[in-house]
């Protein structure tokens, strides 16, 4: 098995390159960020329903959230190429959250995969993973660089060209951390209608840097200011798996996007689910409704539950913009209202 650990210190963030070539001509599109429920379950198996595993789609590239066992099927029934992934995020050491890799990391060996791969998670990952491909004399014919969580302080561990990635330290029964993903700002639009058909393209990328054009006189031939408007605001997606109330999280997760709570429980066992280190659907809804989130999506539901309309009816009366995280589906996420 190949594994680098850290190719940047503990706290830094790795810096992503080569994602694609920027348009020549300084058009601005809006990239693809969007979240599929991969699973929605909780430790005990049920059928129908899968562990947590979530992929966030940004422009062409494909994050995935957690691992839980079955992850590589889901990702074929969904018709997403494993392939595609480039990083991978894992939450902590409990197994309906990571099962699923070691068979994905094998899969994508056996298909021929050469470019890196990034895994983020808990210290011991690395060893879990070292040992079974040991055992089993395994090697890996792609390099796969894993980068220790910080358990206790949030740290920035990705810096891509389009998007930031922060740990969120969560309070579990063991070392478990979220993932908090934001968008870097959009570029300024430019309005081609406006500008003559023959603008030189190295004028248009300076015009939507925001930067004037200037003559050899130093007098404005094109001004920022009347050629472009402002870009689509940026998004953000704060993931939170399993954890109790914890309303330290609340600083970190303010305004928000999109939040996923991990809701193990209705209120009635509010008791339980501080006794185990997990969170209610009503807590899950007060953190989101404290933080100012535009939206709320809960999951991780118990396997005592069959029907969960009780957890969106808990959740809603607290924070109405709360959905249950659907398996199988797509979510754009938008600058919903906060």
């Amino acid at each position: 098995m190949s594994m680098r650990e850290g190719s940047a210190a503990a706290g830094t963030p790795i810096s992503s390159v080569n994602h694609g070539q920027p348009d020549p001509a300084g058009r601005t599109s809006v990239h693809s960020f969007a979240l599929t429920i991969l699973g929605a379950g909780s430790a005990t198996p049920t059928l129908g329903r899968h562990p947590t595993a979530q992929l966030l789609t940004v422009g062409n590239e494909y994050m995935l959230i957690d691992c839980g066992e079955g992850t590589q099927f889901r990702l074929i029934e969904q018709k997403i190429r494993p392939s595609r992934l480039r990083y991978i995020f894992i939450s902590h050491l409990h197994g309906d959250h990571y099962f699923g890799l070691p068979p994905l990391l094998s899969t994508l060996n056996l298909s021929g995969r050469t470019e890196d791969l990034y895994l983020f998670g808990p210290r011991g990952l690395d060893e879990v993973l070292t040992t079974m491909f040991r055992v089993s004399d395994s090697r890996l014919g792609y390099p796969l660089h894993f980068q220790p969580v910080d358990p206790i302080q949030p740290s920035m561990l990705l810096d891509h060209p389009h998007l930031t990635v922060e740990s969120i330290p969560l309070e579990h029964r063991i070392d478990c951390t979220g993932y908090l993903f934001q968008e870097k700002p959009h570029k300024l639009r430019l309005l081609r209608e406006r500008l003559p058909d023959d603008v030189p393209v190295p004028y248009l990328k300076k015009l939507k840097e925001g930067f004037d054009i200037l003559d050899e006189t130093g007098q404005v031939l094109y001004a920022a200011a009347e050629f472009t408007e402002a870009g689509p605001p940026a998004r953000s997606y704060a993931y939170c798996s399993d954890t109790r109330y914890n309303e330290l999280l609340i600083p970190q997760l303010q305004g928000v996007d999109l939040l996923y709570h991990e809701a193990t429980f209705l209120e009635d066992n509010a008791q339980r689910a501080t006794e185990v280190f997990h969170s209610t659907a009503q807590q899950a809804a007060t953190i989101a409704a404290k933080a100012g989130a535009g939206r709320l999506m809960i999951g991780h539901f118990s396997s005592r539950y069959k029907r969960f309309d009780s957890f969106l009816l808990e959740a809603r009366a607290v924070f109405p913009e709360t959905y249950l995280a659907a398996e199988g589906e797509t979510l754009e996420i938008n600058k919903w209202a906060h």
